[in-house]
């Protein structure tokens, strides 16, 4: 089968293509709200620390929260969590606006953010728990779905910034988060109400796996312990990049690079979605995650802004298939009844590593300059591809600790 058979395949399997926009629509709040609260909160209380301690507080709530949402959704079902986590996220948004206009104290600013992150709906956890069912258990076709998903939320992640900025310029910065509120309710209602959404039901081992839940399985484990490096690899590129563009006199083509970074993602998970690779699906994971910090190296060569275009490509090719085989697998070793779960670990786990790489990534651009950014990111990728070669027997068969 052809790759443009294999994504229309799935594009017209029932159901497949109003989740997908829903779950689009759903997840847009991803790459807009952090941007429109930023430059709210800088203009409104006339201070970048307390936009980056709010925004920082979304990013760990969004991190704790998506396991914990994710095993109530395994134990109750999709919709009777995600619409009323998505009503939540949307009241701290609004509650955000209110308490910022009426001069609240930055710790009553910092919770909004620390709630509405916690509750952000894990819609995306919930469509990859539906791909097996929603493709009729063919299995040929569930790298090509999880390829989709990838490259879903790269396009998400590159345009929910620049809608930001557009709206920003011409309304406001409050549109921008009210903006953000409605997505996340329109979007999470229309996923709830789709058939196969509202059909999911529990696994009656649910709740059955302790503590743990899905971590008792220690290929879960493995992968998301892996994405910590990973993430923080991430976090070190993504302030790497604006600061090259300053040092070479450019510093509004910033956001180019970092859109070519992106899109060089888009197109390698649209690659890796196209073909069948020869291997196990454990074999390829773990082949992508030591290419990863090859992929960084390039980069380390640019010394203008279009060759850094040009050499950031293969950091970003790699991004979208190594998570879409990431998601497939955790698929294979989560512990029977907690498979929402399962796939949140990794998000959690990457996050926890990008905001310590955006931080320690910035200190080097300091003390030091973006190539020993770019050499941290490497070396950070490689140890998350050493925790991935070391543990490679926990990613053939499901075990639980």
């Amino acid at each position: 089968m052809s790759g443009a058979a294999r994504y229309a395949a799935i594009l017209r399997a029932p159901h497949v293509a109003p989740l997908l926009l829903a779950s689009m629509l759903a997840r847009l709040p991803y790459g807009l709200f952090a941007l429109a609260a930023i430059l709210y909160l800088a203009e409104a209380r006339d201070s970048y620390a307390v936009a980056g301690l709010v925004d920082g507080a979304f990013g760990l709530g969004a991190a704790a929260g998506a396991p914990l949402q994710s095993r109530i959704i395994d134990r109750f079902g999709q919709a009777r969590v995600l619409l009323p986590a998505a009503v939540l996220d949307a009241t701290a948004t609004v509650a955000l606006i209110a308490l910022t206009e009426t001069g609240a104290p930055t710790t009553a600013l910092v919770a909004c953010g620390l709630i509405g992150g916690f509750a952000v709906p894990n819609v995306g956890g919930a469509l990859r728990a539906l791909w097996p069912e929603l493709l009729q258990r063919r299995r040929e076709l569930l790298a090509t779905a999880f390829a989709v998903d990838s490259v879903a939320l790269e396009l998400l992640f590159t345009t929910g910034p620049l809608l930001a900025a557009a709206i920003v310029a011409i309304a406001s910065p409050v549109a921008g988060l009210v903006l953000s509120a409605v997505c996340t309710l329109a979007g999470t209602l229309l996923f709830v109400l789709q058939r196969p959404s509202r059909g999911w039901r529990p696994d009656a081992a649910a709740g059955t796996h302790g503590a743990l839940g899905a971590l008792r399985s220690s290929g879960v484990r493995t992968v998301a312990f892996a994405a910590i490096p990973v993430g923080f690899c991430f976090g070190a590129v993504e302030i790497s990049l604006p600061a090259f563009a300053e040092e070479h006199g450019s510093t509004e083509l910033a956001g180019v690079l970092l859109a070519t970074w992106a899109v060089g993602s888009a197109v390698g998970g649209l690659l890796y979605g196209a073909f069948t690779w020869p291997g196990s699906l454990a074999s390829v994971y773990l082949w992508l995650s030591v290419l990863m910090p090859i992929g960084v190296l390039p980069a380390l060569l640019a010394s203008s802004i279009p060759a850094m275009a040009l050499l950031i490509l293969p950091a970003g090719l790699l991004i979208a298939p190594q998570a879409a085989a990431s998601n497939q697998i955790i698929g294979d070793l989560a512990p029977p009844g907690a498979v929402t779960e399962a796939y949140a670990w990794p998000v959690t786990a990457t996050l926890l590593g990008f905001a310590p790489g955006t931080a320690l990534g910035g200190v080097l651009v300091e003390e030091v300059g973006w190539q020993a950014c770019f050499v941290a990111a490497a070396i950070t990728a490689a140890v998350g591809a050493v925790v991935v070669v070391l543990n490679r027997h926990t990613l053939a068969t499901p075990q639980l600790a």
